[in-house]
């Protein structure tokens, strides 16, 4: 993944959604669009929200995760993510198989296993699309107990033919998947338009028993996180071990975010600026290193209750799927406390009850500046961003 990112938000858990429509493509990089969750072209769109109604729903959302994100960093645990799969940000569109079947899945940052539910099906949710068959594809195969692949995954067992690799995978909000570990042909792109197909097969999950907060618009989940299964590292020869987003403001329902892959992830131009991606366990993952925020001129050096966290590389976690950024406490009360001071406005309560830095001013309020010091890279949020 380039470590140059162009950050709109900054977050502490890892899954995101997309929609995918080829836009561009070339013998050594494609460009595609990302369409939010909540704007016009997705199909999750629901015309009787406000925009303030959307805001709020990603805040929950974003709590929602945050609370889920703490158990899959234990030693122990049986879980496997921390996606939440109905509460994603965008969403992606592919296609599996040979004749191609459409499969509109959430595309997840924060987890290292493709799936799409699949016929037959023992115990499958709800899902507009139709359920992918395998018996109907003629390039499917199923992947061998004793491949790599099978041996990646926590939770494996071979099936009655001895030679099928049958996993069980789990979210932190107790969603599942369970099936057969499959290879198959991957589109990328809608199947009546412009389409890039991989040029190899790809390692994904057959889920025949699946259950959880998936919505029946989504038919699976497409991950590219930073574990070996994921799409992302699947198709690290083709484009480079590279791939770029940039997420357009949210009151733009109606223009489209971008993400980049292979030569297209290169991110140039005024204003970037870079910082390491630091490898970690989980590989899952992408971590980076925050030295500190700044509010207005005043500099805070982050801190956490764990020195181990705070002094050690790799502190927080980047997350396009999740709308708010999140602190640990201590940290947050020494920014929050600078912020009041810096805002010559009268506190109050959100109606709400979700926020807790409000003001109420009758002229436009002076917002300070919030800058987030990551190694080698200051990044600038405007009040737009903050506020």
């Amino acid at each position: 993944m380039a470590a140059a990112l162009r950050i709109k938000t900054l977050i502490s858990t890892l899954s995101v959604i997309l929609l995918l429509t080829l836009t561009e493509a070339t013998n050594s990089g494609f460009t595609v669009d990302l369409i939010k969750r909540d704007s016009t072209l997705s199909p999750l769109y629901n015309s009787s929200h406000t925009y303030f109604d959307r805001l709020y729903n990603a805040f929950a959302r974003s709590v929602s995760r945050a609370n889920r994100f703490k158990p899959t960093l234990q030693a122990n645990s049986s879980i496997q993510s921390n996606v939440i799969a109905n509460d994603g940000e965008y969403l992606i569109k592919i296609s599996l198989g040979t004749p191609a079947i459409e499969v509109l899945g959430i595309a997840d940052t924060g987890s290292d296993l493709t799936w799409t539910q699949c016929e037959p099906c023992e115990k499958c949710y709800k899902q507009n699309l139709p359920l992918f068959d395998p018996q109907q594809s003629s390039t499917y195969g199923n992947m061998p107990c004793n491949s790599s692949p099978c041996k990646a995954l926590n939770t494996t067992s071979c099936g009655t033919d001895k030679n099928t690799c049958q996993y069980g995978y789990s979210y932190g909000d107790q969603s599942f998947t369970n099936g057969d570990l499959g290879v198959e042909t991957l589109t990328i792109g809608s199947t009546t338009s412009h389409q890039v197909t991989m040029p190899a097969k790809i390692v994904f999950g057959c889920g025949h028993n699946n259950d959880g907060t998936f919505c029946e618009a989504g038919s699976g989940i497409i991950d590219l996180g930073g574990g070996p299964l994921s799409l992302a590292s699947q198709l690290n020869k083709s484009i480079g071990g590279k791939f770029s987003y940039y997420l357009v403001p949210t009151k733009n329902s109606n223009v489209t975010s971008k993400i980049n892959f292979g030569s297209n992830g290169l991110v140039s131009g005024n204003g970037v600026v870079s910082t390491p991606l630091v490898a970690k366990d989980p590989s899952t993952f992408y971590y980076l290193t925050l030295e500190g925020i700044s509010v207005g001129n005043k500099r805070f050096a982050y801190k956490a209750s764990s020195k181990a966290v705070a002094s050690n590389e790799g502190n927080i976690v980047i997350d396009s799927g999740t709308t708010l950024t999140l602190l640990p406490p201590e940290f947050h009360e020494d920014l929050v406390s600078a912020v009041e001071k810096a805002i010559d406005a009268k506190r109050v309560s959100d109606p709400r009850g979700v926020l807790s830095l409000c003001f109420r001013s009758k002229d436009e309020i002076d917002i300070p500046i919030i800058t987030a010091h990551f190694t080698g890279a200051d990044v600038k949020l405007k009040p737009i961003n903050t506020f």
